[in-house]
């Protein structure tokens, strides 16, 4: 398995780059907070691959549905996906990450 990275500062500034590469009509994507990282996976290879891009920054954060205003870089919990003009993310806490332990063993 070949990993990149891309490291950013802040949860904010993670959120609005998985929100400029979503794509069109899809508001609703995971990201996972597992061992002092906030992370994504994503795949550079066609399917079955094995490269992946993982962005992340470090902290936590709580499971749940966060709501994220591009505009306004703002983040909030909300307890439903309710506005299309919005990007949503279901943050979850895996119990185990085979692919993020080992790139996390790489950084």
């Amino acid at each position: 398995m070949n990993v990149e990275y891309e490291e950013f500062e802040n949860i904010e500034d993670l959120l609005m780059y998985l929100s400029s590469v979503s794509s069109p009509m899809k508001n609703v994507m995971p990201i996972n907070s597992y061992k002092g990282y906030i992370c994504s996976f994503i795949p550079l290879s066609p399917i079955g691959g094995d490269t992946y891009l993982m962005i992340y920054t470090k902290g936590e954060q709580e499971n749940g549905i966060y709501e994220f205003d591009v505009t306004s870089r703002s983040i909030k919990k909300v307890e439903s996906v309710e506005r299309a003009d919005k990007h949503y993310f279901i943050s979850m806490t895996p119990k185990r990450n085979t692919i993020a332990d080992k790139a996390i063993e790489q950084i």
